[in-house]
Formats: structure tokens, sequence, C-alpha cells
């Protein structure tokens, strides 16, 4: 059953059929848009007949229509369902033309508002001075064919009205269109069939809408031979306007790729050669797809030798996208071949090619690569501001978080413009390297540049000074950005609390997630109770982690192994063995290797219980794990099978990568491996290990000398961590009492950070009970013999006086040269046997409480100290 009557004679069109698809005014203006960003006015003065020449064309902003027809469109938009239309065009009935009436319908098409075009369309049909023309009802079809199938029938309707004499390709077109964007092929090539019956001449336009139907069909597909089939009428058609172009051969290449028919691709770009077009980039990515599709992308490179040879060189795009599906199954030498190949076809690379290349070196951590293809790109194309955003995602997920600060200021002296998303990168990387000054010089410069900082910046920010132990100007910072109306996300607030965690701040860390749930409805996360449980770790708040990670698992967050680590730490720092057991059994049942982490929490909880057999046990199974060279590493250099210089430079490699993982990460990994080490009595080691610590900025406020004091601040310690630091300072303080060098008021252990609690627990006993501070002040104690003491204006600090200071260093002159190395010997004793006693025995001092009656002795001193400690710490509430 025939759908159109096939009476009609031929006729040509009088307008462009791409105006179906895209309306003048619409491209128009979209071109105004990329040369001025959108916000220039521009000037059109439209030329009107005689009759018109009394109403003057009025410039407007959105879409260049005269002033008659913006108000036609506003009046129509307003008129009510019932309301009149012939009153709406009472007053501009002769200043209106088919034309003007034309963009009124476009403007209506682009709202989808298919009701009031069919309702001025039926109005115009009953007028004589407006009727509809045919390419009225064209556009009347495409506004009614773009709402569904529902409204097929009325696209017919519209269709018929037009006298059969009056049809051209235009109207055939436009119905074959509305049937096609439904997905109908069969009923589109039907009417391209009537069309031919009825003496209408098809045009391209009419035959890609038709091939556009018949490669979207899915259900079932349409043969790729019938494609072929209407391929050939077009070839064959003696007339110009049918001739194939350019939407042609993309339209059956992108039907080719989808069936991943390679050598039909082939085909048809030789076709497409010989007949003189050119493939664009749509192109090149479809053939690309198509080989793919096939398992032979071999073939393409190939291909554009060919084509290079006969003269047809193929653009940089086509070589991107070969490219591009090389990264995307990871052969990295083949995408690499494609630009050697590129460079030798005479096609220069472009920036976009290099990034391709850069950001598939960086994904597969082959950082030399990346530095390399940086070097030889800025020889040949200048890198521009998505390059350097590529590099900074690279190596900040790479941890080379310096390199990252330095490529920055590269791109500036290159004059390169950062962006937003450049200045965001360089934060995230100076957050998780810590480097707390460079973040501040960033955030500067967005300010400067007349940038609003993003959260995103701040959170950053916020992350460097934490990871510094610069508890009060992350806070600052924190309150900052929602002064200048960026407000937190909740990666802000799980920065700031990791901030606060890694110093055993429980307190602020609740504070924080308090403030986030009450003022910013932000709900924790698996993060946050991530921060928490580490918290109340390093606080000695061992039930309230277990209790954190039970409101984890009811929030229906699924742990991973940091949380389950966390959960570890709380079982390891209590010295409870069989529910650390239970944990670590449970954590090798989630991963395929715990980390080193969690293996030297259960290391030092066996050490320090005298659990020999098992630790040495862990041990081998550390070394004969054939899935990680890591803690192979790891456990030969526990054992003192590394020390040599050649080997340690393993030990140094595995340190390293340690590092790149970021401050959180090294952090605790660090601390459990000094844990580990110290109490194994591997203290050489362990200082060497710490050495490394701090040549790569971690505890960047562990060793701080003025003239008015020497300290040591290990509050973000672990319990051995801190003995090994305490160790090495106080052979520092051997060597430079010994050195006759201008003495301190002081010298002071900081155990725990006050800075958040002024006035709360400066004269609280509560910090001797947290474990860094019992073993330190009992080591310290041990050590020198009651030098240093608890001081009744801050009980975070274990300090020495100047005059014990003096008794030290006359002790040491009088010592006539006896050949010691320093107060602690940083030796590596033999690991203990099995069955060995070294922390369980009953006549072990009580972790320092002994000493306590020593402070009794030097309590006439603290008042000449008062005034002493408002100029070393000022505004630090002592």
């Amino acid at each position: 059953m025939a759908l159109v009557s096939t009476t009609a004679t031929v006729a040509s069109p009088s307008y462009h059929y791409c105006d179906l698809l895209f309306p003048p005014a619409r491209r128009w203006c979209c071109r105004a848009r990329r040369r001025g960003g959108g916000g220039g006015r521009v000037a059109v003065v439209a030329a009107r007949a005689p009759r018109e020449a009394a109403a003057a064309a009025v410039v407007v902003e959105n879409g260049g229509h005269s002033y008659e027809v913006e108000s036609l469109i506003d009046r129509l938009s307003n008129l009510p369902p019932r309301g009149s239309i012939a009153r709406c065009l009472e007053t501009a009935r002769h200043r209106l033309t088919l034309q003007d009436f034309a963009a009124v319908y476009r403007e209506f098409s682009r709202r989808g508002d298919w009701q009031r075009s069919l309702r001025l369309f039926k109005y115009m049909q009953r007028q004589s001075w407006c009727r509809p023309d045919e390419h009225i009802h064209a556009i009347v079809i495409g506004v009614l064919g773009r709402q569904g199938p529902a409204l097929l029938d009325k696209c017919l309707e519209v269709f018929h009205d037009l006298p059969s004499e009056s049809r051209t390709a235009l109207s055939y077109t436009s119905l074959i269109a509305a049937y096609a964007r439904n997905a109908l092929h069969e009923e589109a090539r039907e009417l391209l069939d009537q069309m031919k019956a009825s003496g209408v001449a098809p045009t391209a336009a009419t035959y890609n809408t038709v091939l556009a139907a018949c490669a979207r069909a899915t259900d079932p597909p349409v043969p790729f031979d019938m494609l072929l089939g209407l391929f050939a009428e077009m070839r064959h058609d003696p007339s110009p306007s049918v001739r194939p172009d350019l939407t042609t051969y993309n339209t059956l290449l992108a039907a080719a790729a989808v069936r991943a028919l390679s050598d039909q691709s082939e085909m048809l770009l030789r076709t497409m050669l010989e007949a003189g077009v050119l493939p664009d980039t749509a192109s090149y990515r479809h053939i690309v797809d198509a080989f793919a599709g096939a398992g032979n992308l071999s073939r393409v490179a190939e291909l554009f030798a060919e084509m290079a040879a006969t003269g047809h060189t193929p653009d940089p795009s086509a070589y991107l996208g070969l490219m591009e599906a090389h990264t995307q199954v990871g052969a990295t030498a083949e995408a690499v071949a494609v630009l050697r190949q590129m460079q030798a076809d005479g096609c220069p690379p472009t920036a976009a090619t290099y990034r391709v290349l850069l950001d598939l070196y960086g994904r597969q951590g082959r950082f030399d690569g990346v530095r390399e293809l940086f070097r030889e790109m800025r020889t040949t194309v200048p890198p521009d501001t998505a390059t350097y955003n590529v590099l900074f995602r690279v190596f900040g997920d790479g941890g080379f978080f310096k390199e990252v600060v330095e490529l920055f200021q590269d791109m500036l002296h290159s004059e390169v413009e950062p962006d937003i998303d450049t200045c965001e990168n360089v934060m995230v990387a100076c957050g998780r390297g810590g480097l707390h000054e460079d973040a501040r010089e960033v955030l500067d410069y967005i300010t400067t540049e007349g940038m609003v900082p993003t959260a995103k910046a701040y959170t950053g920010l916020v992350e460097a000074l934490g990871h510094a132990a610069m508890y009060e100007e992350a806070y600052v910072a924190f309150n900052m950005m929602t002064e200048i109306g960026s407000l937190p996300t909740i990666e802000t607030y799980n920065a700031l609390a990791n901030a606060f965690a890694k110093g055993g701040l429980f307190q602020e860390a609740e504070a924080i997630f308090s403030r986030m749930t009450n003022n910013a409805a932000i709900q924790k996360d698996k993060d946050s109770f991530d921060a928490l449980i580490e918290a109340y770790c390093q606080g000695a708040q061992l039930d309230d982690a277990v209790k954190a990670y039970m409101e984890m698992r009811k929030s229906r967050f699924n742990p991973d192994e940091r949380s389950l680590e966390g959960v570890l730490n709380a079982y390891c720092i209590a010295g409870v063995i069989d529910e650390s057991k239970e944990q670590f059994e449970e954590l090798q049942s989630m991963v395929t290797v715990p980390s080193i982490i969690a293996y030297c929490m259960m290391l030092s909880l066996y050490a320090r219980n005298d659990r020999w057999t098992d630790a040495y046990d862990l041990l081998e199974e550390m070394k004969t794990n054939c899935a990680s060279s890591t803690h192979q590493v790891i456990a030969s250099m526990i054992k003192g099978e590394y020390d040599d210089d050649s080997n340690w430079q393993m030990v140094e490699y595995v340190l390293d990568n340690s590092n790149l993982e970021g401050c959180d990460y090294s952090l605790r990994f660090f601390n459990a491996l000094l844990d580990v080490l110290w109490w194994f009595g591997q203290k050489g080691r362990a200082a060497r290990v710490l050495d490394q610590a701090l040549k790569y900025g971690l505890f960047p406020e562990l060793f701080r000398d003025t003239k008015l004091v020497w300290s040591a601040d290990v509050h973000r310690m672990s319990v051995g961590g801190s003995l090994v630091a305490v160790s090495v300072w106080l052979n520092k303080l051997y060597d430079r009492l010994k050195g006759d060098e201008d003495l301190p008021q002081l010298a002071s252990v900081v155990v725990f950070s006050l800075i958040a609690r002024r006035g709360q627990m400066e004269k609280s006993t509560v910090t001797r009970g947290l474990p860094i501070a019992k073993v330190v002040y009992s080591f310290l104690n041990d050590t020198l013999s009651s030098s240093f003491h608890y001081p009744k204006w801050n009980k975070g600090r274990i300090i020495c006086l100047k005059s014990q200071l003096k008794k030290l260093q006359a002790a040491i002159d009088s010592s006539n040269g006896a050949a010691i190395s320093g107060f602690v010997p940083m030796t590596n004793s033999h690991l203990p046997s099995p069955g060995s006693k070294l922390y369980t025995r009953e006549s072990q001092a009580d972790n320092g409480s002994a000493h306590l009656t020593d402070e009794t002795l030097v309590e006439e001193k603290e008042s000449e100290l008062l005034a002493l400690c408002d100029v070393i710490w000022p505004n630090k509430g002592r």
C-alpha cells in the first residue's frame, strides 16, 4: 500500500537540504559563538521588499531575527491553548513573509513545540496571503517527525496537503527523514521507490537519509550488500546531484565498522579516493574501527603508507585514530610505530598525537619513556595546556610530585597559560606529596591570575599542610575556602581529618566530621571511617577504633585493605594476639598478598610478646613470597642479609617505590617498618631507614634546632619508630655536647601535639598514658638517668633543662675520650632465638612510672621557664 500518491511533477528545490537539519540562523549563531565566545552583540541588517521598507530590521542577540519575527514568536509562545492565532498576526499581517514564518518554525523546532507549529500551519493553510509553500511543509514535517512514531500520520497529512505538482525532492526527503529518524528504514526505502515512480529525481541528501536509516537498523540489521546496492544506484545515476559525497561514504564506512568488515572498508576508501572525495576525521576513525574489529590493525598502517605514496597523505587525525586504537589494547610498540610512520610519510605530528603516547606511557608506568617523548615533542611541536595537564596527571599518579611542580614552573616560563584544571592537578600532587610551600605558591598564582580556587585546589593545600603536621595552618586554609565561597567537599573534610589522625588528634577529627554531618549535611564515607580509625589508634583509643570499624560495616561500606589494616593496627597496639591473627587472616582472604605494613604490624606484635617462633614463620613467609619481590627484600633486610652497599640498593629501591605512593601511605609504611626493626633489635638498619624517610621529606617536624631549644617531635610515629628517632636524636645531642656548642635553654621531645587543645591538656596527666609517651619517657630516663622530665606547663613534651645539659656535657668531658659513638649504641643485634624473653620479663620497668618521682628535683626550675616558653613557642598556648 503506497504511503504517498504517485502523481507528481519534477521541480527543482528552492532551498538547501541542509536547512532541514541545520537551520541557517542556528548555523550562523554557532559560528558567531566560536568567534566571540557567545558574548558579543552581532549586527544583522535584513533587506525587505519595497512594501516592507518602513519596517526596519532590529538587531537582537538570540538568533538574528527581525523585530517582527521575535514579536510573533513571543506572542505565539504566550498564546493560551484556545487563543486566537489570527489576533497574534493582526498587527504584522502585511509585514511578514514566508521566510519569516520559516524562521518561526525553526525556533519552535528547536524548542520541540510541535503543537504550536501545527496550529500555525493549519491557520496558514486557510489564508491566501501566507499559504505555506513546499519549504514550510518540509519544515513542519521535520518538526513533527522529531516527536516520535506517534506523529508520523500527521507528517503524512502535511505532505498530502502539498499539491502533487509542487512536490520536489525537498518535501520527499523531509518525509523520508521523518521515517528514518524513527528507525522505520523499510518505510523510508519504500518512500524512495515511490518518489522515483512519481518522476521526482532523488538527490544525494535523499539517498544519504535512506542509507543512514538502513545502516542504523539493528532488529534485524540490514545486510551490508543492500547498503552497497543503494550506493551503486547513486554511483550509476547520471544526475550530478546524486553523486556520492563525504556523508555517503562516512555512512557506509560507519556501517562497515559496526560489522567489522575490513575488506569493504578498504574498498570504500579506494573508491572515494578515485572519486576525488577526501576522507575526514570521521572517515579515518571508521576505517580504523573496522580493522580493529577484524583484528587487523596492521593493515591500516599499510593503507596509510599506500595513500602517502600516491600523494594522498592522510591528515594527522587519521594517524591519531590508529594510534588510539593501539593504545586501547596496550600495544605500545605499535602505537610508537604509528608516530614514526607518520613522520616518515611527511605528516607532522600534532600535540594531540604526543598526548596519546604520553598518556599510554604513564598508564603503563614507563615514566622514563614519558620524559624522553616529551623532550622529543618540544623539538617538533610546542606543548599546549592539554599536554601539560596530561603530564601533571601522569607524574602525579606516579608519585613524582616534585617533578610536577618543576613542570608547572617550566610551563610558566614557556608562556603556556595554565587553566584551572592545570592548577588543580598541581595542587593535588602537592597535597599527596606534602609540598605545602609549593601548594601555597600555586594558590597565590591562582588568585593572582583572577581565577577562583576550587574545592579541589584547597583540598590539595589542606592535605599538604596536614602531611607537614601544620594543623593550625591546615584548619585556617579549610576555613578560608568557605569564606571565598568554595564549599568544602567530602574529600576536603577527609583530608583535614587525616591530618589530625596522623597526630592522634581524635577529638579534632571527631569535631570535623561532626561539622561535616551537621553543618554541611554530608555523610561520612569509607575514607572518613578510615581516618577515624587511624586517629583513635594513634591516640590510644583502641576500643573506639574498633567501634568506628563496626559503625562503618553497619553503614554498609565494604572495608578494603586500608580499613582492615586500621583495625589490625588497633589490635596489635593493644597486644591481643588472637584477635590480631584473626584480622590478619581476614586480610589474607581479601587480597592476594597483604601489604608490608600488615606483615610488619604482626611481626612487631610477635616480637613484643616474645613469640619468636611465630615471628620467624611469618618472616619466612614474606621471604618466600613469589608474588612480591618487595616482601622478599624487606624480609631479607630485617634478617640482616642486605647490609652491604650493593644489596642495600635493593632496599632503597623498595623504599623509593613506597614513597611514590604519597605521604599518606609512606608515613604508615615507614612507621610500621621502623617499629618492627626496633623490636627485632636492628637499630642500625632502623637508623638507615629513618634517614631515608627524612630524605623523602617525611616527618619534617622530627628534628628542629634553634638557639633556645633542640627538639625531637615523635608524636606522629609508631612506638618503635619514636624510639629509633629518639635514639638518633640523643646521639646527635651527644655529638653537640661533645663539640662544646652553645647550649640551648632546654632540649625537648614532643610526644603529643597540644597545639589544637590549648587550655585542655597542657596540665593533664592523660598524655603520660599514651604508649609513645610512656615508652619514650622510660627510655630517656633509662638512658640518661632522670635528666628528662614532664614540665608542669606542657604535658606533651619531655624536656631536659640547660642545667642538666651542662651536667651531661661535663660527664662527657670527664670521660677522657672514651671511644663511644653516642648515648645509644645503634648496632644490629643477633635475632633472638625461639623462647627468648626480652620484653615479657617480670622484672622489666613499669613503662617509666618509676621515674615520675624524679620530677620533684627540678620543680624549682619551672618558674624561670614560664616566661621563656612564650618566647620559644609564641601564640601556641605553650
